[in-house]
């Protein structure tokens, strides 16, 4: 399956008591569908997966299902700390219908975490895995980081389709390119670096920063295709900004500040995390009336 295209990680909303916010999920969703996003990642790490239960996980999982658009490609966040785990949960999303799992590297016990444990890990869950699976390194998180040759490695086993790759690094994506077959499937995670990305090979985006402004990413990988790279590279200075601003400052809390001011219902997130203060708060409202006019073209 072609995974071209951009994917919001979907955030999590949350009611006034705590309790997901199912409904809100709901409304995300379709209010999301007509946006030209391929797709949508839940249980990703802006969806606060680790600070949800397995009931909530599941609740989860099955109400992005049912309120997704037709043919919008379905991804799992499906990583745990071991292997066991790492495979019930990705049996569980393939029993809700869910097309890829995206499987975090573990990272606990990093030093212990060597590039031929890694492929170990990753080969049992996909020889177990009845769907797709995507690797998923995100080393701002987990410290642990997927480097090119076990990646390579990794993409010689014919259930291992592709990796999001979250560094931030356009030259690891390069590397990661040129390091396996040419229908491994790379998507970035960065927002800031999305063009570059996509300029030396990756297929597509799973960006925190399509739940806040998903047409202005569809935009600009709809620009990027269509080789208008003027327009392209133009629309990207903007996203960097924005990426900046509200991702890399002020995380998960400001991609849902960001969404709140769009119609969507972000909310604040889980506890040990905290809401926005009201300077940051400002902050972003400044950020946002810059953008407006790309805004509007998106």
């Amino acid at each position: 399956m072609d995974l071209g295209g951009v994917y919001p990680a979907l955030t999590t909303p949350f009611a006034a008591d705590g309790e997901v916010s199912l409904a809100d999920v709901k409304y995300n969703i379709e209010r999301y569908n007509p946006t030209g996003i391929a797709g949508f990642v839940v249980l990703g790490s802006t969806g606060e997966s680790v600070l949800l239960s397995r009931n909530e996980m599941d609740d989860v999982l099955t109400t992005v299902r049912d309120a997704a658009g037709q043919g919008k490609r379905l991804i799992a966040g499906t990583g745990a700390e071991s292997t066991q785990d790492t495979i019930e949960r990705t049996k569980r999303a393939a029993e809700l219908g869910y097309h890829f799992a995206l499987v975090k590297t573990p990272h606990y016990y990093k030093p212990a975490y060597k590039p031929e444990v890694l492929i170990a890990h990753y080969r049992r869950v996909a020889d177990a895995s009845p769907i797709p699976v995507l690797l998923y390194s995100v080393p701002i998180f987990t410290g642990v980081t997927l480097e090119a040759p076990e990646v390579g490695a990794l993409a010689e086993h014919p259930n291992i389709v592709g990796i999001k790759e979250s560094s931030g690094h356009v030259m690891r994506v390069a590397e990661i390119v040129s390091a396996c077959p040419a229908d491994f499937q790379i998507l970035t995670g960065s927002a800031g670096t999305m063009l570059a990305a996509l300029t030396v090979g990756a297929k597509g985006a799973i960006l925190a920063l399509g739940s806040a402004l998903p047409e202005m990413c569809v935009t600009l990988y709809d620009l990027y295709r269509n080789g208008e790279i003027d327009k392209a590279r133009a629309l990207q200075n903007t996203l960097l900004k924005a990426s900046k601003v509200v991702q890399s400052e002020h995380a998960i809390a400001g991609i849902k500040f960001v969404m709140d001011q769009r119609g969507y219902h972000g909310g604040i997130p889980r506890q040990p995390l905290v809401p926005l203060s009201d300077a940051y708060k400002q902050r972003i409202l400044d950020l946002l009336g810059s953008i407006e006019p790309a805004l509007v073209r998106a």
